[in-house]
């Protein structure tokens, strides 16, 4: 069972993966960045980046044709209508949190029991010493992993991000100092120190091992949004703004509502 449960946890991503390719093989003209032809569009073109691309539309009209400001209120609108699945997604890590850490020590037993014993039936021993550990703790490690706010949330953010490239209105605009529709030198920077901030959040009550676990990991985010906003239309930047700002303020509520106490004290031992 342990195995199992290591096996899925390091490959869920590309389950991911798989998913946003069978999602993308009918978005040609979105991927490419050109305009969608309803008529012509796949799929995911059609309910997904054109429902997006209607309502970024339709809100910058309510807003005085502002597509700067009708980008951030739909972005705010579809984090809002995730949230309830995120925070539900954070309640359920810090619960397996909390039961690893209790499981823990008796793990660490069974694995010292068996250390080195690579036969068959220890093995299966092991195995089931160990699924009878998770049934007296009520764990269940795969249905922990909590891949499915990820999988809802993934069409819906690529659709929105497709329809910000793909919308022609949007890159006729300007907004704040900048033109949508080209790329900014200072929005990337905005955007890269929003996804770096983000990470510092995510760290906040970790151990300190798993900091330096993801030291390097929570550096490419920030590395490859500041990159890729170089070339790309400043309304991207701006989206990735947005969202990494609403990401900081889910993150610290999560951790109010749902961080137990002692990875609060790893938290204040951290900072003195």
């Amino acid at each position: 069972m342990q195995s199992v449960f290591t096996f899925i946890k390091k490959y869920r991503f590309i389950g991911l993966a798989v998913l946003a390719v069978v999602l993308l093989s009918g978005c040609q003209a979105a991927t490419s960045g050109e305009p969608i032809d309803p008529e012509t569009a796949g799929f995911f073109d059609k309910y997904f980046v054109l429902t997006f691309s209607n309502i970024i539309k339709g809100v910058a009209s309510v807003l005085g044709g502002s597509y700067g400001f009708s980008i951030i209120v739909v972005t705010l609108i579809v984090r809002l209508a995730l949230m309830p699945l995120m925070l539900k997604q954070s309640k359920n890590s810090y619960q397996m949190r909390d039961k690893m850490a209790v499981i823990k020590p008796e793990m660490e037993s069974i694995q010292a029991k068996y250390k080195g014993k690579k036969d068959a039936e220890s093995q299966k021993k092991m195995q089931q010493e160990t699924m009878a550990l998770y049934q007296k703790h009520n764990f269940n490690p795969i249905a922990s992993i909590g891949c499915l706010p990820l999988i809802i949330q993934f069409p819906i953010l690529i659709g929105f991000y497709y329809a910000i490239r793909t919308t022609q209105e949007i890159a006729e605009h300007s907004f704040l100092w900048f033109n949508l529709g080209q790329s900014d030198l200072i929005m990337p920077f905005v955007a890269a120190a929003i996804y770096f901030i983000q990470f510092r959040v995510t760290q906040i009550g970790m151990e300190p091992n798993q900091k330096k676990q993801m030291a390097i990991m929570g550096l490419i985010s920030p590395v490859m949004i500041g990159l890729v906003s170089f070339n790309a239309p400043a309304a991207l930047p701006l989206y990735w703004a947005v969202g990494g700002l609403f990401l900081i303020a889910q993150q610290l509520l999560s951790k109010k509502l749902y961080m137990p106490a002692s990875s609060a004290n790893i938290r204040v031992n951290a900072s003195n």
